[in-house]
Formats: C-alpha cells, structure tokens, sequence
C-alpha cells in the first residue's frame, strides 16, 4: 500500500510503498523512524494518510474552494474610475 507523509500546509513531503499487511500504525512508524523524531513531535509537524485518502481529500477541498479572483484585483488598476 502507498502512504504519504504531509505537512500542516497538505503538501506531500514523501511517499511510501509498504507491504499491504502493513497498516497505518506501521506507516506512521516508518516515518516517524525515518525523521527521528519522538512521536509527539512527529504529531505536531506531521499526518501520515493512505494516497487514495489524500487524494480523496484533495477532490473534496477543490470542490468546495471557490476563487474569487474580483477580490484580489487591485482597484487602482481600472482608469476609467475617477
């Protein structure tokens, strides 16, 4: 199975391929050994989340994120205003 090691921002910071009798408890400990931190450091940096979870995740925040690029247009830039 393929697991994947996020930070707080979502970003993948790396990936694994483990045995499928491995699950998650198995993953986190392979990350966990593999920044040699204490489990509760680990915690506060970082999720260890299955591919298909993370990218399940991924889908559902696009579809409920609307850019509303109005809002980040400067107003100075419309010359015909007074």
């Amino acid at each position: 199975m393929k697991w994947v090691l996020v930070d707080k921002y979502d970003n993948i910071n790396s990936r694994a391929e483990l045995h499928s009798g491995y699950g998650k408890k198995s993953a986190k400990k392979y990350f966990v050994d593999k920044k040699n931190l204490d489990e509760s450091s680990f915690d506060k940096i970082w999720r260890v989340m299955s591919e298909e979870e993370y990218e399940a995740i991924q889908r559902s925040s696009l579809q409920n994120k609307q850019y509303e690029w109005w809002k980040d247009e400067e107003s100075y830039l419309d010359i015909d205003k007074p």
